[in-house]
């Protein structure tokens, strides 16, 4: 069968995608995020690709997947080996500033490392560039909200405990995962299926180096789409002094966590700037996994003491 040029260049990317990381995954399964076309989408964007350009904006020495145009929208599902599997999982947001996806830096690497934790990845795909009109994150909202939902919703299917699923994301994907976290009442497009009926709400949240959380011209008061509540999941962040997103970002955001009682855990480092994900390099900011690894190996002791283990 010959296929017209975008889909041949949308195939291309995700089994290029397929073979970098199918070897490192026990289990890789790619899923659409959506039955048929997402919410408004028009088919005018253009065809799906990688926009890097060979040896150019290279992080910790090797280069990285910048994904650019995504209409369809998909999970991709990373699981541990069974002997490491604790049942919990995170739902992956790479960044990008809402106009490309940084797949692999800020999301299958992410989820390889999750998997070597004994945490199941998913990493959401979602859309890209902001479309004309709309806020910067409705769309992506849209998908992070059925991401969440469908997860939970196929639980069973997928090994993993509906009660411990995380949201984890870097710069616009962290300002992704903050208004999940603040925005799971009700679902920002019309119900599809079984899986919108049941809750997005994220059951923590992994914040790295996030941007847009705060505005900055108006004292650093808290964005407008993060209405936080005591409800808020429990957030994790790390960022940098020297991050030029600025790191009145985190300290705004997380003194309102603070202020309606949300349980937290803040990381600042002096030097480091924005977007390494989690490849190490002298910087110590890079260490943030460790961090994170700890906090999951005190939330499962948690959970197993809670069941009785």
């Amino acid at each position: 069968m010959i296929y017209p040029r975008s889909i041949r260049s949308a195939l291309a990317v995700a089994i290029a995608f397929f073979i970098i990381n199918v070897s490192k995954a026990e289990i890789l399964k790619i899923i659409p995020l959506w039955p048929a076309d997402a919410p408004g989408e028009k088919g005018d964007i253009g065809e799906e690709k990688d926009t890097s350009k060979p040896g150019e904006g290279l992080i910790a020495g090797k280069p990285l997947i910048r994904l650019g145009n995504v209409s369809k929208p998909t999970l991709t599902i990373y699981r541990p080996p069974a002997d490491k599997d604790t049942g919990a999982s995170v739902v992956v947001c790479p960044g990008g500033g809402y106009y490309i996806l940084a797949l692999d830096l800020e999301g299958s690497e992410v989820c390889e490392w999750l998997n070597s934790i004994g945490v199941t990845g998913v990493l959401l795909k979602y859309r890209v560039p902001k479309r004309a009109g709309l806020e910067k994150h409705t769309a992506a909202l849209q998908d992070a909200q059925r991401a969440l939902g469908l997860v939970r919703h196929r639980a069973k299917e997928f090994g993993i405990d509906p009660q411990r699923i995380g949201v984890l994301g870097f710069s616009a994907g962290g300002h992704l995962s903050a208004a999940l976290c603040n925005n799971y009442g009700e679902r920002s497009y019309p119900t599809v299926d079984d899986a919108d009926k049941v809750s997005c709400r994220p059951d923590f949240a992994v914040l790295i180096y996030p941007g847009g959380l705060t505005v900055k011209e108006q004292a650093d008061k808290v964005a407008p789409e993060l209405p936080i509540t005591t409800n808020t999941p429990p957030t994790f962040m790390a960022m940098t002094q020297d991050d030029g997103v600025r790191i009145e970002n985190a300290l705004g955001y997380v003194l309102a966590l603070h202020q309606a009682k949300v349980p937290l855990e803040l990381h600042i480092y002096p030097t480091g700037g924005h977007g390494y994900g989690l490849r190490r390099t002298k910087e110590v900011v890079t260490t943030w996994p460790d961090r994170v690894a700890d906090l999951f190996r005190r939330t499962n002791r948690h959970a197993a003491s809670a069941a009785g283990c």
